[in-house]
């Protein structure tokens, strides 16, 4: 297959490296399905559809993708990416033998493209909105767009504004589909239900926000704007969760010496009593307890640190409300989709902190947000079901 002007000045411009000797792990027998992740923050939804794949059609899965991920689940083989250059793709390709290749946010991955046509290797376009070129290799290729997309079966886009785009960049409307955006890989906390309903029945009526997550340094804003809050609720409860568990035993002690506060620590085995200002527990696996109970959840690390150490999605999809920083880490993605459905709000200081607390309280008002967070959260299963279908039909030899 020869190549076109566009995509010479494309391979050129990549250079002609070559590839060490491949410290690829073994490929995995069956009928292996690759996806590709381009970018950070777009990991979680090519990992719902991974663990979909592995678990319902026990299909063996390459995920490629530069994040890191913490205990890869069974099934899924996580590397980084090849580089885009004919060499490289040809290796990679060679060694890994997919029979179907999923690229989500709609790079286009010129070489690839190339060689997937070459070997006749169908390839779909997942949660894209608009066409780009990897980072690093922008630049003026005449065609290149046009012949790259060529390539692609079925783009699966984020609604009528990014079919638009597709279209005039030369995709045919008949593989177009508007689908909407895939769901996000499976947030919901474990949790021991006697715990939930002990603590619920003790705590009854009392109004509790939790801080998960809260680094040092930003310790003393919680606080202060737990103490601001008592004045607008006496009886308002703190579930208070360092970022470092071993904090507790000096927290406890400031807090009771310095704010003359009613401090549980949940590791001496005590429960909170009506009296208890703050609750701190000990162990950091237990956030699907402490999201349970919490109607209002402020993300740690959000405001003074570097950036939120839990997934938003976590609160979202057990009800609690949120609030954050500014500083949202590796979260921003998802924190604006919580954002612009007023799904989450985000402060700026201690006292916007409080301000939203206080507005919070109000049952109703949490309850709104929380729903909101909720529908973000629990969005997108039937599109990431559209995809797994369109897989295996394709896999079946089906149009």
């Amino acid at each position: 297959m020869s190549y076109s002007l566009g995509l010479t000045l494309y391979t050129l411009g990549g250079g002609r490296s070559v590839l060490a000797t491949p410290s690829w792990a073994a490929r995995p027998r069956g009928r292996l399905v690759w996806l590709h992740v381009p970018q950070a923050g777009a990991l979680g939804p090519l990992l719902a559809l991974a663990r979909r794949l592995v678990e319902e059609d026990g299909l063996p899965v390459l995920l490629t993708t530069s994040e890191a991920v913490a205990d890869p689940p069974p099934g899924i083989s996580i590397v980084p990416p090849p580089t885009d250059t004919m060499t490289q793709v040809e290796a990679f390709l060679t060694h890994w033998q997919p029979e179907i290749i999923i690229v989500s946010d709609g790079e286009l991955r010129p070489a690839l493209m190339h060689e997937a046509a070459r070997r006749k290797l169908p390839v779909l376009m997942v949660n894209a909105r608009i066409p780009r070129l990897p980072a690093g290799r922008n630049g003026w290729y005449p065609g290149l767009t046009r012949s790259s997309l060529a390539r692609v079966q079925h783009c699966l886009v984020l609604d009528d504004q990014a079919a638009r785009t597709f279209r005039k960049s030369g995709v045919a409307a008949n593989r177009i589909e508007p689908a909407g955006r895939m769901e996000e890989q499976s947030a919901v906390l474990p949790y021991v239900e006697s715990d939930r309903a002990a603590l619920a029945q003790t705590l009854a009526s009392r109004p509790i926000w939790l801080a998960a997550s809260v680094p040092e340094a930003e310790e003393a804003t919680v606080i202060a704007a737990h103490r601001e809050a008592l004045r607008l609720s006496h009886r308002l409860l703190l579930i208070l969760l360092p970022q470092d568990p071993e904090r507790g035993a000096a927290l406890a002690e400031s807090l009771e010496k310095q704010e003359g506060w009613s401090v549980v620590r949940r590791g001496t085995g005590n429960d909170p009593n009506a009296e208890t200002e703050v609750y701190l527990p000990d162990d950091a696996t237990e956030f699907g307890l402490w999201y349970r109970l919490a109607p209002v959840s402020f993300l740690g690390g959000s405001l003074l640190g570097t950036g939120c150490a839990r997934n938003p999605l976590e609160p979202a999809a057990l009800g609690s409300a949120i609030l954050h920083g500014p500083v949202v880490g590796p979260h921003g993605a998802i924190l604006d989709r919580l954002g612009s459905a007023r799904a989450a709000r985000k402060v700026g200081s201690g006292a916007e902190l409080v301000q939203a607390l206080g507005d919070l309280l109000s049952p109703d008002r949490a309850a709104r947000q929380a729903q909101a967070a909720w529908d973000v959260a629990s969005e997108g299963a039937d599109v990431t079901l559209r995809i797994v279908t369109l897989i295996r039909n394709i896999l079946e030899g089906e149009p």
